[in-house]
């Protein structure tokens, strides 16, 4: 069956300070009032979603940089909650020991926030997607870091050296972006498998970002494998595909689809124990 997993990577100012479009932005407040409303949305529709945090958000402090007792909630309501690093660091530019200090920093602050373990990581801006062995290089990240880049292999080995169990990652291979940039659209939509990459499980990113992706859903619903839906929060009072209006009809579909036995959701910490069969 096909199994759906709900992302929400919630950035705070920490991440519009470190926006790499255009330089800093102020969208940062927005994250609080959506992130509110979303929990009743999701409470609405039985849907729970695991919120990639920003660990730094988790210290005591004044929006739009902090607020614990919405993380507090958010995990109270059912949802997981994750890592998203500790003030959302572009992670191929760190280095080994910068890694494993951001990578521990959020989950420490993560976990004394909410009196649970942080078990599962979404790396800011999805990247690095620099892997190799799976013909994925990004020349972005090469080109822009030199030497002691963080590849994904690379990240993997630190997120399990730091105790994190679990990795979103969004590699692809470097000729089906270049037939993707030469048709001008997405190839090769399908369910994810789990994968190891350096001893840490991992799920590869299948859509795109927003919620404007019905026809794929509906495509995939029925067939086997997992299927990431994913959003930003600050985007959710926009007309992007990000927006209510676009995620009100995918949970509407989601929720037949899994009344129809066509779909299951699941958290990622749910994951591992597959993962280890």
């Amino acid at each position: 069956m096909l199994t759906l997993l709900f992302f929400w990577d919630y950035d705070t100012q920490w991440g519009a300070d470190r926006s790499r479009l255009g330089g800093a932005k102020n969208w940062g407040h927005l994250e609080f009032p959506n992130t509110d409303r979303l929990i009743d949305i999701h409470a609405e529709y039985d849907l729970p979603a695991c919120f990639a945090v920003v660990g730094a958000a988790a210290f005591p402090g004044e929006r739009p940089y902090h607020d614990p007792d919405q993380i507090r909630r958010l995990h109270a309501a059912g949802h997981e909650i994750a890592s998203h690093s500790f003030k959302h660091e572009w992670l191929p530019a760190l280095n080994a020991k910068a890694l494993r200090e951001t990578l521990r920093q959020s989950k420490d602050a993560l976990e004394q926030c909410i009196g649970a373990e942080v078990r599962s990581f979404v790396p800011p801006f999805d990247m690095p997607m620099d892997y190799p062995a799976k013909l994925a290089l990004n020349l972005t990240e090469r080109r822009e870091v030199k030497t002691e880049r963080t590849d994904l292999p690379h990240l993997c080995e630190a997120l399990a050296e730091t105790g994190y169990q679990f990795c979103r990652v969004s590699y692809r291979p470097f000729y089906i972006r270049g037939l993707e940039k030469l048709l001008a659209r997405r190839l090769f939509d399908r369910p994810s498998a789990l994968e190891k990459i350096a001893g840490l499980t991992c799920l590869r990113t299948n859509m795109p970002p927003g919620f404007a992706s019905l026809d794929i859903l509906h495509r995939l619903a029925g067939q086997s494998g997992y299927i990431i839906v994913y959003g930003h929060p600050h985007h959710l009072s926009t007309d992007k595909v990000e927006g209510e209006k676009y995620l009100i009809p995918m949970l509407k579909r989601i929720r037949q689809l899994r009344d129809e036995g066509k779909l299951q959701v699941a958290l990622p910490h749910q994951l591992l124990k597959i993962s280890r069969h």
